[in-house]
């Protein structure tokens, strides 16, 4: 039994390498125990669940590139651009959207890596909006976190199964987090334009008139995407084991 522990032992030592679990693995391994037979299946137990929590963390990853890429290919090929005065340019899009839907079915901070680097990497190989790549990493993972706290800390939306209470939070979820970029947005392009690009102050005020109203429509049309999308692809994941269960570190 004692080599069996030890073979156990090395087997979990090798997929977690870190100060607590050497001392929970040690404990179980090498303490004197009346039931050895109970420590070895605790041992396969812990095993188990941290082989599960890494598969569904690289699962976790996926995914999140998966919504990178979306929110990358919404912006860059499905924009309306508009050119606006002073030469600055505003566009229709649903990128954004994609951002929230990550929000939803991963939690805040992976919706808002999803839609940071999707929509800035988009800014950056775009000749037109690559001085906007700062300011849009810091607005779009803003956007992800606040719909993800929303959604998953104060309506726990994922452990909830009536239908009506899902579509009312993850439509609050998403207008709050859209809701705040209409905001946002122009608010923080002027001073963005203003100060750090030095662009004067009359032509920053119209740039930041024209983004507020781009902005809403596409807040508004983000919104009944991310919560028809999000609603459809519930029972989807679900049947299929890969809903994730935001806040108890499970997958259905």
């Amino acid at each position: 039994m004692r080599e069996v522990l030890l073979t156990t032992f090395m087997e979990t030592f090798i997929l977690v390498f870190d100060k607590m679990d050497w001392l929970k693995i040690s404990k179980l391994v090498f303490y004197n125990n009346p039931h050895p037979m109970y420590d070895y299946l605790e041992l396969k137990k812990y095993i188990n669940r941290r082989k599960m929590m890494k598969n569904e963390k690289t699962l976790k990853l996926v995914i999140t590139g998966l919504m990178a890429a979306l929110c990358y290919v919404a912006f860059t090929f499905l924009k309306i651009p508009i050119p606006v005065p002073g030469g600055d340019m505003v566009a229709l899009h649903i990128g954004n959207a994609f951002c929230v839907l990550a929000a939803l079915l991963l939690g805040g901070t992976y919706g808002g890596v999803a839609g940071a680097l999707g929509m800035t990497i988009a800014d950056l190989l775009d000749p037109a909006y690559i001085t906007s790549a700062p300011k849009t990493f810091l607005l779009k993972f803003c956007i992800g976190l606040i719909a993800g706290v929303i959604a998953h800390k104060a309506a726990h939306i994922t452990t909830e199964n009536d239908v009506k209470y899902v579509f009312k939070w993850s439509l609050i979820a998403s207008v709050c987090g859209l809701g705040f970029n209409v905001i946002a947005d122009p608010v923080v392009g002027y001073f963005y334009k203003n100060f750090i690009l030095g662009v004067p102050s009359p032509a920053a005020k119209i740039m930041s008139t024209w983004a507020a109203g781009a902005t809403a429509v596409n807040a508004v049309v983000g919104t009944i995407v991310v919560v028809a999308v999000y609603n459809a692809l519930r029972p989807v994941l679900k049947q299929a084991g890969i809903f994730f269960v935001i806040g108890n570190g499970k997958k259905e």
